[in-house]
């Protein structure tokens, strides 16, 4: 294992990189953007990896990369996408006026569902219906920013199906239903507190400005679903995730030092297979009512491969603890006592999951709190809590804290919704979020 404490923070450089480049060149280049991202994550990936390989040697650079890739981003980008085309192939058919009353209902439905199909399957199945029961609304950003902060985030925050931090944990040896057992509460609240705060903003805007006089979408006799084999299909993917933490052969492998446990490589088998009999099954009608492509799961693929990489150095340092360079963040976090604090771990991973995307925001302080997922789920239950609740709820602080959120924002603007910018959005975060997640820290993580 890299030992993180002979490693200076000159190491990190690469990974504070490729984030910067995903927060600002959006904004500053999107042109550029739009066609060299992938180039971008590669140039920082190169970044860390050849000047490593020259100093410590092409086995330690090599070895680094194969763990990074075989043990967490692969099985990672394969749920990942399996999600995706298992909720892009399932078509809501039919028109839904988008009152109040059935915007909230909605948004509850799209949370259930986010942690049974994960926030990004969720996100891809109700963004458009709801898009389209709306489309006769005068003003319907809000409904889409609060469609992010609840489904595409919030409402995943149950099991490893969920949102991609918990199923990195479930990766690292936490339980399939711990989650579900020490944040249902906390949970509970958050989604909650939103869909009350939704319902009252949303009546306000429809009593205000009523509804356009005549509705793009005709009314259809009924609704019904397109691609209905998906359902199934989805079935089969929570069961491989259940397979692979339940049970437990003690049959693995081993490649350039890395393990692979079997019920891992069959689970991702497994999951390959379901993304290619969606892609066969699934009618091209389908698809092409839902307006399917590739894009979104391509970029989030490229940039989450330079993440995996540039990140080897940040973790090693940061399980280095005090001794590392980053001792300072494990001192942030940590009571005078020397026991951690719960609440400095809530805000800590939430503030960076904010702009560093949740996932790896998540690896960082599951291993800052020493790595240890048995030692993490019994006596440092809390802190474990407060790094799942602060990955996956502050997520929705910004359009980059989770990739559903940009995937969201794209279909809405492609549909007609004008979103807020970026630090529009961050204003909505600022005034709804934050002031739920300091009551939550005072009940629950202090």
């Amino acid at each position: 294992m890299l030992d993180g404490s002979q490693l200076s923070a000159a190491w990190g450089i690469p990974f504070a990189g490729i984030l910067l480049s995903i927060a600002l060149c959006p904004l500053l280049t999107p042109v550029f953007w739009h066609h060299h991202f992938g180039k971008v994550a590669a140039a920082w990936s190169l970044a860390f990896l050849l000047p490593f390989a020259v100093i410590y040697g092409a086995d330690a650079a090599g070895g680094s990369m194969v763990h990074a890739l075989m043990a967490e981003y692969i099985p990672f980008i394969i749920l990942l996408t399996a999600l995706f085309t298992v909720a892009g192939g399932i078509f809501i058919r039919g028109n839904l006026h988008g009152s109040p009353g059935l915007n909230t209902a909605i948004l509850a439905i799209g949370a259930v569902l986010a942690s049974v199909m994960g926030t990004t399957g969720a996100s891809m199945l109700m963004i458009r219906p709801l898009i389209r029961a709306n489309d006769n609304r005068v003003r319907t950003a809000h409904i889409v920013v609060f469609f992010i902060f609840i489904v595409s985030n919030a409402g995943g925050s149950l099991t490893p199906l969920g949102d991609p931090p918990l199923f990195l944990g479930f990766l690292k040896g936490v339980d399939f239903f711990w989650t579900v057992r020490h944040i249902f509460a906390e949970t509970l609240f958050l989604v909650g507190a939103l869909l009350v705060i939704f319902f009252v903003l949303d009546r306000w805007h429809y009593q205000r400005e009523g509804v356009l006089p005549v509705d793009p979408t005709p009314d259809t006799r009924r609704l019904g679903f397109d691609g209905t084999i998906n359902f199934w299909l989805l079935g089969v993917v929570v069961a491989l995730v259940l397979m692979s933490g339940l049970w437990k052969p003690g049959i693995g492998f081993d490649v350039y030092g890395t393990p692979l446990e079997l019920p891992g490589l069959l689970r991702d088998a497994g999951l390959i297979v379901v993304t290619l009999v969606s892609l066969r099954v699934t009618p091209a009608s389908v698809h092409a009512d839902n307006q399917f492509s590739w894009g979104p799961m391509t970029e989030v693929a490229k940039l989450f491969a330079g993440i995996f990489l540039t990140i080897i150095p940040v973790i090693a340092m940061l399980r280095a603890g005090t001794s590392g360079a980053f001792g300072a963040v494990v001192s942030a976090v940590t009571r005078p006592d020397g026991q951690p604090d719960p609440a400095m771990y809530f805000w800590a991973s939430g503030v960076l999951s904010s702009f560093l995307d949740n996932a790896p925001t998540y690896l960082v302080f599951f291993n800052t709190a020493g790595g240890d997922a048995h030692l993490l789920m019994t006596h440092m239950a809390a802190t474990l809590a407060a790094i799942s609740a602060g990955s996956v709820f502050m997520g929705a602080n910004s359009y980059i804290g989770n990739a559903p959120n940009m995937m969201v924002k794209a279909i809405a603007e492609q549909r007609g919704v004008r979103m807020p910018s970026f630090f529009g959005y961050m204003a909505w975060a600022g005034a709804v979020l934050i002031p739920l997640f300091i009551v939550m820290t005072f009940i629950w993580f202090r």
